[in-house]
């Protein structure tokens, strides 16, 4: 063995001391080990923290595809997967009150607002990231990454998702029920028709609110096709016509027993379960639900437009779309430790879910450009998207941003699904909480 003089050896015990001081003084969170922003380099991998939905064909495969894909890009770069639970985002929530965010989470509009004031998300509006992703966007879908107040807070992997009806083709027959099902009125005896023959007309998984504000917004839509965004401008102090009008129609139909009696206590999976075990007419969901209902129930499935007040109505507005383009999608902890590599990864992330989506799924609503070919067969469900809806599209709904609005919204549209809850009790709500928000 070789002699090695004091000095020398000094020298390299403080090199050594002063490495291992530089290293622990570096970016990385609990989660994370020392290596390049770019995750390519160094010997241990990077452990990023990700709460994404990953409970069906339409989350989780795409959502796996990019992981595998993210892997020969950065293999220093380590997926641990949170599932998401369908709870309108309460989990996610708790996160934030705890101190406890992921590094990457998959959240909607409304979340990212409560985060951006309690300074959960990082902010992604100057990241070289952000404007490569801006560049590769689909045209239209500008809203889906630009939040209304001009900032980026999350990196969308969809287009402008949107709510429809599905139903039972082969139960309507059973039942006698002609399609197209135009009016209200013709909804309220399809469901007095069901109901006889001891199905549950339409299954909703109103444990989540927002579902049951969604289907509202799908009746306001024939009345007003901007949609909740109404509700937003200055001056609207009092609910408009067109909300009390679907509001009855809501009524009406929880009267002629639309929805089944325990709606507000469902979730998803028992929902889901009521219909495609045939036991639920229809569902209503958005239009992600096709691949998972063209599985299950296969050429016994199709969806139906939003009825209308009559058919004129319904005629003149079937193409205003029940959906809007509000910001959401794979979003940043400001708490991450990395937040270069880490925006880099969740920009990844949701570019290569839009390109599986789209050429594996052959869904046309993704949100950057896929130079892949479409390898799916598409079902006819989206092939009816693609030909009807998307080229005929006269509107869609506006986003609402005004969260205290939202929230009594939210409240009051699923108390609309059970009994005792009246029109003018919501009318009432919602104008106390117009009249304080927009004065």
């Amino acid at each position: 063995m070789k002699k090695v003089w004091f000095k020398s050896l000094t020298a390299l015990v403080t090199i050594s001391m002063l490495s291992l001081l530089l290293a622990a003084c570096s970016g990385g969170n609990s989660s994370q080990s020392s290596t390049s922003s770019n995750g390519s380099s160094g010997e241990e991998k990077v452990k990023l923290k990700v709460y994404a939905q990953h409970f069906d064909d339409d989350t989780s495969k795409p959502f796996d595809y990019a992981v595998e894909e993210l892997k020969k890009e950065m293999p220093n770069v380590e997926i641990v997967l949170d599932p998401a639970v369908q709870d309108g985002h309460q989990k996610l929530k708790t996160y934030a009150a705890t101190g406890n965010m992921p590094d990457i989470f998959e959240t909607d509009w409304a979340t990212l607002q409560t985060f951006a004031k309690s300074e959960n998300v990082l902010l992604l509006d100057d990241f070289e990231e952000t404007a490569a992703f801006k560049n590769k966007l689909n045209p239209g879908v500008e809203g889906r990454l630009i939040a209304p107040d001009g900032h980026i807070y999350a990196f969308p992997f969809t287009g402008i998702e949107f709510q429809i009806l599905y139903y039972n083709k082969e139960i309507f027959e059973e039942v006698g029920i002609e399609v197209p099902i135009k009016t209200v009125d013709q909804l309220a005896e399809a469901s007095k028709k069901l109901k006889k023959k001891g199905y549950v007309p339409l299954s909703i998984f109103a444990k989540e609110k927002w579902i049951s504000t969604a289907l509202y917004q799908g009746f306001v839509t024939r009345e007003e096709a901007m949609g909740y965004g109404k509700l937003d401008e200055s001056g609207v102090t009092e609910l408009p016509e067109s909300f009390i009008t679907a509001a009855h129609q809501l009524r009406t139909l929880q009267e002629a027993g639309l929805f089944d009696v325990n709606a507000t206590n469902t979730n998803y999976d028992q929902a889901s379960s009521l219909f495609y075990t045939g036991k639920a007419a229809m569902f209503v969901n958005g239009q992600w639900e096709i691949y998972s209902s063209q599985e299950k129930l296969g050429d016994k499935v199709d969806w139906m437009y939003w009825p209308a007040k009559d058919e004129e109505t319904y005629e003149k507005t079937k193409y205003a779309v029940n959906g809007s383009p509000s910001p959401g999608g794979f979003a940043v902890s400001q708490s991450t430790k990395d937040p270069e590599l880490t925006v880099k990864v969740a920009s990844f992330l949701a570019q290569k879910a839009a390109e599986y989506k789209y050429a594996q799924l052959g869904s046309p609503i993704v949100s950057v450009k896929v130079d892949k070919e479409i390898t799916a067969e598409i079902p006819p469900m989206m092939q009816r998207i693609a030909d009807e809806v998307l080229p005929n599209a006269t509107d869609y709904a506006v986003a609402l941003n005004n969260v205290s609005i939202k929230n009594v919204l939210d409240d009051n549209t699923q108390s609309m699904l059970i009994d005792g809850f009246s029109t003018e009790q919501f009318i009432k709500n919602m104008n106390s909480v117009l009249a304080k928000e927009n004065k």
